[in-house]
């Protein structure tokens, strides 16, 4: 199932509703799952349960989940079969996740990844580097569609490059993500951006154009406080970044040449080639530029150039150069080294698939949209619904079925066009996923760039800016489109 199919899918799911169910008894999950995360994370370094608490607590959440749904008249075959329509759901992304750890250990073996960091050093300074990510970042994403292809390509380099000059990896990956996410909301190429105005009952290109008012003061903002803090940031020194330049060259054969894989992926994800496809090319043409052009790497990792290929895309490899900075950035962990973000999507969508089930998310939306009694509050009651499925489905997907299958009448009752919900979904379900840990936005970025969700929220800018602008908006009644037949109440 391609991203396309998987949000067309998702638009059509039903919403389990359970009149049994009260609002407090839907919330005893979610109170108790932020109570156990929240001490995993501050008081037990993440680590309460081992390696991998949080995905423990996500199943013990799922089972206390369950236990609310048998009290509540809830049979176990239907949480079953929300679980399992959940990790259905998910499993091309997994794949996704899988073929990137491989991309990411082959780009690395055949020098694509040293070559992108060797050739932006030379570019790329720290003065300009953070802004200069943004509009990278945001530039890709709109000509593919997706903020996951941009982080798996052009971010992974923009970390390396970055941390080579020795900018914060929270920063970079902020940035990037910023960038990203700017440019998946406003590609029409993008499975969210087409998912919010069929839920709202909108075409596409109204969407778009209506998102600009509250999208574009976010990124310029966005743009401002990155230009400040490249300004203010604390550079390497010239004579460091020529030493890493030549630590590179010492160690890799760098060479133009080996461009032509990142720009062959780019091209067929441009034309619209499923994922799958584009990036296992990415990881096989990688390896036969890695025969070509470093053979001295393979042989150092194995006697066997064929040995160390394998290793690269399903294990852990370093590269050891010269330099002890650039030992730390040329490392992968392959396929292997997704597996813990692959187990956290898991154990998300089994909490959210049982709560789904129970007919939890739909009585917390439906508490939400009782209250929404002015256009303030319903454009409120949008963006906290959006971010609460964020948190508790775990999957952006959801977070704008459901409010958007919810809120659509009430848009129409208070004579709101539907262009209004459109915007307020992707203002505060698409960009806040990425912010989410055990989100499978949050997940996927983090497992892809190699920086925590803790190390880059601050500095993910666009995301956590959008709901607040489209709330401000809401409050100030600026480009507030209303129905031609309907007055403001």
């Amino acid at each position: 199932m391609s991203e396309k199919e998987f949000a067309e899918h998702r638009e059509d799911e039903h919403i389990v509703e359970n009149k049994e169910l009260s609002i407090w008894e839907a919330f005893i999950p979610v109170v108790l799952l932020m109570l156990m995360l929240a001490y995993n994370i501050f008081f037990a370094d993440g680590e309460v349960l081992g390696a991998y608490s949080n995905q423990f607590i996500l199943l013990l959440g799922g089972g206390i989940a369950a236990i609310v749904g048998f009290f509540n008249k809830v049979t176990i075959q239907m949480m079953l079969a929300e679980i399992w329509e959940n990790l259905r759901s998910v499993f091309v992304p997994i794949m996704i996740l899988f073929l990137v750890g491989a991309l990411a250990g082959t780009w690395l073996v055949s020098g694509i990844i040293p070559a992108m960091v060797y050739y932006g050093l030379k570019v790329l300074s720290p003065e300009i580097f953070l802004p200069a990510s943004v509009v990278i970042a945001a530039l890709i994403a709109i000509a593919t569609g997706s903020s996951w292809t941009t982080s798996a390509t052009v971010g992974i380099a923009l970390v390396g490059i970055g941390t080579a000059l020795g900018i914060p990896t929270g920063m970079i990956a902020g940035a990037v993500i910023s960038g990203a996410y700017f440019g998946d909301k406003m590609s029409p190429l993008s499975d969210t951006t087409n998912l919010a105005p069929a839920m709202a009952g909108t075409d596409l290109f109204t969407h778009i154009r209506y998102m600009t008012f509250t999208t574009v003061p976010s990124i310029v903002i966005t743009l401002i406080v990155f230009a400040i803090l490249s300004m203010n940031i604390a550079t390497t020194g010239s004579a460091s970044v020529d030493n890493l330049l030549e630590t590179i060259e010492n160690t890799f054969n760098i060479t133009p040449y080996l461009f032509i894989v990142p720009v062959l992926v780019i091209i067929l994800i441009l034309f619209k080639t499923k994922p799958l496809i584009a990036l296992g090319v990415g990881v096989g043409a990688a390896a036969i530029f890695a025969m070509i052009f470093q053979t001295d790497i393979l042989l150092q990792i194995s006697e066997f150039e064929t040995t160390s290929l394998f290793q690269a895309i399903f294990t852990d490899i370093q590269i050891v150069t010269a330099n002890e900075k650039l030992n730390e950035l040329f490392s992968s962990g392959g396929m292997q080294g997704m597996l813990w973000t692959i187990y956290l999507i898991c154990c998300a969508m089994v909490f959210g698939g049982v709560m789904d089930g129970i007919g939890a998310l739909s009585r917390i939306t439906t508490a939400l949209l009782s209250v929404a009694t002015t256009i303030f509050g319903l454009f409120t009651s949008t963006v906290i619904s959006c971010l609460g499925l964020n948190i508790i489905a775990s999957d952006q997907y959801l977070a704008l079925v459901i409010p958007g299958k919810m809120f659509k009448k009430a848009y129409e009752d208070k004579g709101l066009a539907p262009e209004n919900l459109s915007r307020t979904l992707e203002d505060s379900g698409t960009v806040t996923s990425v912010l989410i840990p055990w989100n499978t936005c949050g997940a996927y970025q983090s497992g892809v760039l190699g920086v925590g969700v803790g190390e880059y929220f601050i500095y993910a800018i666009f995301n956590w800016l959008s709901p607040i602008t489209t709330l401000l908006f809401a409050a100030f009644s600026i480009k507030i489109r209303m129905l031609a037949t309907k007055v403001i109440k």
